[in-house]
Formats: C-alpha cells, sequence, structure tokens
C-alpha cells in the first residue's frame, strides 16, 4: 500500500499513516486546504473548484489561451443583444442515470438564483428567465446586455445538476453529490481527503485514463513536498515558490508554472457587525495609511521568492482589463504617521489581523506586521484553520482578513460579488453607489472599450475608500510526478482530468 507521508510541524521528521491503494489508475492529488461545500452554489473555496473538475462538468470551459470552449454544451449564439441560446451536447447522463438536457440546465439555473445562501445569485443576476426550446436547446433571456454574462458559466454556475437527486437531497445535496463529470463521488473524511470513482458513462470516457481519484488535503508545505517527493502522491496542486528550487532538483518530479488570474488581498470589514465599530473600519485615512505602510515588492521577493507580482488592482497585468494607471503605492511611513495623526487616533493603532495558518500566508502576515508597527500599528494576527476563516469572514468577526481570490477570466467574476453592496462575497459590507453603479456598467455592457472605461473610473474611488488592500497577483506553480502526461497548464489553476495519464 502506499502511504501519505505526514511531517511534524517543524518539517524535520516524517511519519507514515494509510492512504488509498497503489494501483497506477488511482491518481492522487495533494490540496493545500480543506474544501467547504460540494453544492457548487454554496461552494467558494478555490480547492474545491479543483475538486469539482473532476466531479462536475460545465456547460462552458476555458483553454490555455483564456478562450471560452464548448464543454456541456457544444455551441452558442446570440440571438440579439439580450438572448443566449445554448445547444446542449448529446447523449450525456448524470452519475445517476438522469439526462442532462435542456430542462435540466433550467431547474440548475434557476436553483442557483433562488436558493437561500447561494453564492451563484450574483454571478447569475443578469438572468430574466430561462426557456427550454428541446430537449438539447436552452434559450437564455437577460434583463440588459451583458459582456461578462458568457464567462459565468465557465465555472460553478455553469455545472449542471440533476433536478430529480437534487430535490431529493436538498440542503443536504453537498454531501453526497451528482453531477456529470468523470468522476462521481465516493466519499469525503472532512480535513483529510476526498475520493471520486470513475464514471464509466461519461461522454467523454477515452479521455479518463485512471480508475479513481483522491484528493489528499495536506496543509502543511513541508508535507505537500515530501509527499511528493516520496511518490506517494502524484500531483501537488501548489507548492511555495521557496520549494521550487527543491523540486527541480529532483529527477522524478516536473515544475509546471504559469500565469494565474486571481489576486490577494486584505479585506477590511467595513460595516459587517460590532467588529467594524473601531476607526480602522470607520476612518478611510488609517486603511489609506496601512496601504502606504506595506512594501510590496520586499513582501513578495521575502516571502515568495520573488515569483508573484505586487498590485493594486484585483487583474493580472495580462488581462484586458488590467489599468496600468494604477500603481503599486511606494511604501512611505512618513505619510503613513500623517495620515494616522490627521485621523486623531492614539497610537500605537491595535489592529486585528485574521489569517489562515498556512506557512506562507503566516510568513506574509508577519512581515506586515512588523512593516505596519513602523508607521504606528499594533498589529495582532489571529491564526485560523482555512475553512474556520471563511466561516468568521461571513460572520464579521474580523478587523482585517487576509484572503485570496483564485480568479476568473472575466474582471466581473473577480469584483463584482466582493465589492457591489448586498452581494454575498461582500463581507466587510462595503456599499459605495459610484462603484456600484460603475460595477453595473462594466457588467452590463458588451463593448469592451466602454467595460474598460467603466471600471477605470472606479479604481480611484476603491484606492481612496480601500475597502480591500490588494498586496500581490500570485502565479500557479504545480509540481508533479515526471511519469505524468497530459497535464494542461490552464490560468484557472484548475486540473483537468481528460488527458491525463500515469506512464508504467
Amino acid at each position: 500500500m502506499r502511504r501519505i507521508l505526514l511531517a511534524a510541524a517543524c518539517g524535520l521528521t516524517a511519519l507514515l499513516a494509510g492512504a488509498p491503494p497503489t494501483e497506477a489508475q488511482t491518481l492522487r492529488i495533494a490540496l493545500r486546504q480543506d474544501l467547504d461545500s460540494l453544492d457548487p452554489a454554496l461552494a467558494t473555496t478555490y480547492v474545491s473548484r479543483i475538486v469539482y473538475a473532476g466531479l462536475c462538468d460545465k456547460l462552458l470551459d476555458i483553454n490555455e489561451k483564456l478562450e471560452i470552449v464548448p464543454q456541456l454544451a457544444t455551441s452558442w449564439e446570440w440571438a440579439d443583444d439580450k438572448t443566449l441560446v445554448l445547444h446542449l451536447r448529446a447523449g450525456v447522463t448524470f452519475q445517476n442515470g438522469e439526462p442532462l438536457d435542456a430542462a435540466a440546465v433550467k431547474y440548475t439555473l434557476e436553483r442557483y438564483l433562488t436558493m437561500t445562501g447561494s453564492f451563484r445569485r450574483s454571478e447569475l443576476a443578469a438572468i430574466d428567465h430561462v426557456e427550454v426550446v428541446d430537449p438539447a436547446t436552452v434559450r437564455i433571456a437577460l434583463k440588459a446586455p451583458s459582456g461578462a454574462f458568457l464567462a459565468q458559466l465557465t465555472d460553478r454556475s455553469g455545472m449542471i445538476l440533476p433536478p430529480k437527486a437534487t430535490e431529493a437531497a436538498g440542503r443536504d445535496f453537498g454531501a453526497h453529490p451528482v453531477c456529470s463529470g468523470p468522476f462521481r463521488f465516493a466519499e469525503r473524511v472532512a480535513q483529510d481527503h476526498v475520493t471520486l470513482e470513475k464514471f464509466p458513462q461519461y461522454w467523454n470516457a477515452a479521455a479518463i485514463h485512471f480508475d479513481r481519484v483522491t484528493y489528499q488535503v495536506l496543509t502543511d508545505s513541508s508535507v505537500r513536498l515530501a509527499n511528493l517527493k516520496a511518490g506517494t502522491v502524484d500531483i501537488a496542486e501548489y507548492v511555495l515558490p521557496t520549494d521550487t528550487a527543491a523540486v527541480k532538483a529532483d529527477p522524478h518530479l516536473r515544475l509546471v508554472v504559469s500565469d494565474a488570474l486571481g489576486y490577494f488581498s486584505i479585506t477590511n470589514n467595513l460595516a459587517n457587525g460590532p467588529a467594524a465599530d473601531n476607526p480602522y473600519g470607520k476612518n478611510a485615512l488609517m486603511r489609506q495609511a496601512l496601504d502606504l505602510a506595506i512594501d510590496r515588492r520586499a513582501l513578495v521577493n521575502v516571502v515568495f521568492n520573488d515569483m508573484y507580482i505586487p498590485t493594486a488592482q484585483a487583474v493580472p497585468p495580462a488581462s484586458p482589463f488590467y489599468d496600468p494607471a494604477v500603481k503599486v503605492a511606494e511604501r512611505n511611513v512618513d505619510k503613513a504617521k500623517a495620515l494616522l495623526k490627521q485621523a486623531g487616533v492614539t497610537l500605537p493603532v491595535k489592529l486585528d489581523l485574521l489569517a489562515y495558518n498556512e506557512p506562507d500566508i503566516m510568513q506574509a502576515a508577519e512581515v506586515i506586521q512588523s512593516m505596519a508597527a513602523e508607521a504606528g500599528f499594533d498589529v495582532k494576527i489571529q491564526a485560523m484553520e482555512f475553512a474556520s476563516s471563511l466561516q468568521a469572514s461571513q460572520r464579521g468577526e474580523y478587523q482585517a482578513y487576509m484572503i485570496g481570490w483564485s480568479g476568473r477570466v472575466d474582471i466581473d467574476g473577480n469584483i463584482y460579488a466582493f465589492l457591489h453592496s448586498g452581494q454575498g462575497n461582500n463581507i466587510g459590507h462595503y456599499s459605495n453607489p459610484t462603484v456600484d453603479r460603475l460595477l453595473d456598467e462594466g457588467r452590463g455592457n458588451v463593448d469592451l472599450a466602454k467595460r474598460q472605461a467603466a471600471y477605470n473610473q472606479m479604481w480611484p474611488e476603491l484606492q481612496k475608500d480601500l475597502p480591500m488592500t490588494f498586496l500581490w497577483t500570485p502565479r500557479n506553480i504545480a509540481a508533479m510526478s515526471s511519469k505524468i502526461s497530459g497535464y494542461r497548464a490552464v490560468p484557472d489553476g484548475l486540473i483537468r482530468l481528460q488527458g491525463l495519464e500515469m506512464a508504467k
């Protein structure tokens, strides 16, 4: 039996624990975090998207060039600027045998829009109604033109669910999910692993070369690397930038580094419960002072081996929505002190910084803590397990929260739900009518230049208010056995199982 290596916290020793069988048909993928929900309506974590890549197909997908490509829908066209027509792949069934047809698409999109707690509601808010034209054709009528809508169908909002099984499960759907992907759900042990088994009736079964895939939760970076080197996992979806040299030096391993779509930031609690009732949450001068106290270039150099990009916005430089006028502020401790003096606060300013307890994130928090101290802040780091930190942030139990977003192909997916008032991922309860209007303009326009103009007008407002303090743009850093072939480095970082093979 193969075994998963568990290292001590110091990373100096390694022990053995039980793991899935050793057959070559079993693929083992190491995840950096535990996922939240296996219900696409309720999930928010990046690692859940990696599992969904094996479990749930989507209406559309993206490729290495960020082009939108077919998956469950083989083609589509705009009947007019508010009407999208999708043509579904023939002969697709869900993992419980239900047919994947237009009625299932209509049911799923309406569930995402109406289900209590659905994080897909804001992504699909442009929908007015969904019509079944025939079993293979769906017509989606929008309330207004939208240049962002099609991209929403390339992620969780485009994952179609079987109506009968979903209705029967209700709120417990995530405990035993059913989708149409290449692998069906077998088991989940929280904080440990998720196992999927091959779905023989998958429409593209010829592209699947494993009988089983196990996603092993290994939150300690040294443990992930040790297991990768020992061959007890086949792919690590993420290794630290500081571990890349060790991967490159091992002839049995391969490193794949690619540009990413997301960002990392400090989300500031402005109005979400009692924790926001403090000078930092109520006075933008305080947030501007912290912003100026941080040397982003030094931060990414020290913590991330200079592999990440300092940023002050929510999209990477390769995005058509990247605004070169939005500059990363140079560190200015004197100006930060002057802003705190202008705010009339007593020094040092106490600030609780919530961060999830992964080594690189904790190190980054400590670097920020040290930099902020020079400007007059007394930052206390609150370390918490990742999923617990997400739950705490939703409840408003934080003042500032270091958290990343894996990113979407369209800028709307990176900012709308986080910055528009009343949206589910707007955990700081930020509300600015001007920003709301510009976000709506950006989402509701189909002309690229007009969309860019709306977002470019938005950034000065955000830099003034700082509901989010953007820090860096990451890169996708995956490592795997050199026996693995067929890996595709798509910018969203997801591990697509179609085409993956293991040499015997």
